[in-house]
């Protein structure tokens, strides 16, 4: 062991360090800080990337909704709704069509609390709420795990104000396991109340649906309700054959602007377009996490070469003396190069316990989930392999210094 330490030359390295202990001081610090920011803001944006990767249950690339917003005064909202519906689900190449009080992703819907008892002081569950007719799951596109769909019989309206509930509701799977403690299959049959006291019975679970809000811990929570709106401003949600979403969307609001001038017809957006609008401050935010690593990977390495270079060119006649005795090319760069480690080496164990802790601030302070030590595994070893990258050139340099003209240099 001392002979193989011998051989490193780490008592002479450690010396050569304490002569320039500020300057190793600052790089191990830039290091640790580098360190402490990135693994954490790696950890951020795969958190935001898992996010914008959950499935919203909907069949995205075939769905599409825009806005019916009526104006004329004799106008039978009703009669008008179920023209539209059937005139739209007769379409070519339309797979089936609802009205849809909210869109999942949005950002404005509505939502209510269930309860496994009745009474105002008993704990609910909030949930998004999408009223839908028979066809609703057919148009989602959502999957059917359990139950049975509604029926044309269930289908109630629901006039503007009120505030009665039918007798029914589609619930999530994630609902169900958050109401019944994890046993959603349990679920199926039960009696449920909205608005403290008014019963409603599951008659159906789907695997999933996402609320309106991804920004809340409870999205995957959401229930379907058997009624149509009757208003004057409402949304068409449909859902097309493979590949035909973009060819029928202007074919759809053109056929509908046309049937009826008593209304407009606006807003024709696609589930994909909502998602991308939904997402966009994650994705930002992504993008400055992103370029916060990049840039402060790039100070780190530049810090690391210009260290290097002060250092090897105060040693000039140092170097020359050692190449005059024999030293190799490689003896010198492994020098530089086992110097830079031992610094870096330094600054990635101080980073480590600085980005544990600043983890443990983001968990308390924001509820994220603790970090990964496999995270923390990987930036140490980035950062080890960016310090040998970055003073390979200096080392390089030095190892190519004259015995000649080092010895003619300056102490």
């Amino acid at each position: 062991m001392l002979e193989l330490l011998a051989r490193l030359e780490l008592g002479p390295m450690f010396r050569a360090l304490m002569r320039n202990k500020i300057g190793a001081l600052l790089i191990a610090l830039q290091i640790a800080l580098t360190l402490t920011i990135m693994v954490n803001a790696i950890f951020m944006m795969q958190e935001r990337s898992q996010q914008m990767a959950r499935a919203s249950g909907l069949d995205e690339t075939n769905t599409f909704y825009l806005s019916n917003t009526v104006f004329a005064q004799d106008y039978n909202l009703k009669t008008a709704l179920q023209q539209d519906l059937q005139r739209i689900r007769q379409t070519p190449g339309v797979v089936d069509a609802i009205q849809l009080n909210a869109i999942p992703l949005s950002g404005g819907g509505w939502s209510m609390s269930l309860q496994t008892k009745a009474g105002d002081d008993i704990e609910g569950t909030g949930s998004a709420v999408y009223m839908v007719d028979e066809h609703g799951i057919n148009a989602l596109g959502v999957e059917l795990i359990a139950g049975e769909n509604f029926q044309s019989s269930d289908i109630g309206w629901r006039e503007i104000g009120s505030t009665k509930w039918p007798a029914k509701t589609i619930i999530t799977k994630a609902l169900a396991e958050a109401m019944f403690e994890g046993d959603w299959k349990s679920a199926l049959g039960k009696t449920v109340y909205i608005d403290n006291h008014q019963p409603m019975q599951i008659t159906g679970i789907i695997n999933t649906l996402q609320a309106p809000w991804n920004g809340w811990n409870g999205v995957e929570r959401s229930m379907l309700v058997p009624q149509q709106l009757d208003g004057k401003g409402s949304r068409f949600f449909i859902r097309t054959e493979p590949g035909r979403r973009d060819e029928l969307m202007p074919v759809i609001e053109k056929m509908l602007a046309e049937s009826d001038r008593g209304r407009i017809i606006r807003n024709v957006t696609s589930m994909e377009q909502t998602r991308d609008e939904s997402y966009q401050e994650h994705q930002a935010t992504n993008t400055i996490l992103l370029t916060v690593i990049i840039v402060l990977t790039l100070i780190t390495g530049f810090g690391i070469v210009g260290l290097a270079m002060f250092s090897i060119n105060r040693r000039t006649r140092q170097i020359g003396t050692r190449r005059a005795l024999g030293a190799s090319q490689w003896q010198v760069m492994r020098y530089f190069m086992l110097e830079n480690l031992l610094i870096s080496f330094a600054g990635v164990m101080l980073g480590a316990a600085g980005a544990v802790g600043l983890n443990i601030w983001l968990v308390a302070t924001f509820s994220m989930s603790p970090l990964s030590p496999v995270l923390l595994v990987i930036g140490i070893v980035a950062l080890l392999i960016v310090g040998q990258l970055a003073v390979s050139y200096p080392a390089l340099v030095a190892s190519k210094i004259s015995p000649a003209t080092a010895t003619r240099g300056r102490a």
